[in-house]
């Protein structure tokens, strides 16, 4: 993977969490699945992470932190555009992007150790 491409898939994922989380509501819903919401946090925190930390591992220095920052901000704006905030989507966010780094720790892992193997 190009260090451009992974760009351009951490920001399309980083503009539709925006849109997703930050859009006002027209009307709330109807008491969802809380484990459903907080899987779909963790699912978008865990795409969004993972190419940048493929690309480069040790883009991790700033991507988790910035990736945890992000859903903090998220979670701080939302009652501020006629959402509720809550800490346990804070907390999916954050797992979701830990999550994303050890998936990418490990298909990097994989890709040397087969690369290795082909020398």
């Amino acid at each position: 993977m190009s260090s451009r491409l992974a760009w351009i898939i951490s920001i399309a994922i980083f503009v539709l969490i925006t849109i997703g989380t930050l859009t006002p509501l027209i009307e709330p819903p109807k008491r969802p699945e809380i484990s459903s919401d907080k899987l779909h946090h963790l699912v978008a925190f865990w795409a969004l992470v993972i190419p940048l930390c493929y690309f480069h591992l040790r883009n991790a220095i700033w991507v988790l932190p910035a990736a945890i920052v992000y859903g903090l901000l998220i979670e701080i704006i939302q009652p501020m555009v006629g959402r509720q905030g809550e800490y346990q989507d804070f907390l999916a966010d954050t797992l979701g992007a830990i999550l994303g780094y050890v998936t990418a720790f490990l298909g990097v892992t994989i890709r040397n150790s087969r690369s290795a193997t082909k020398s």
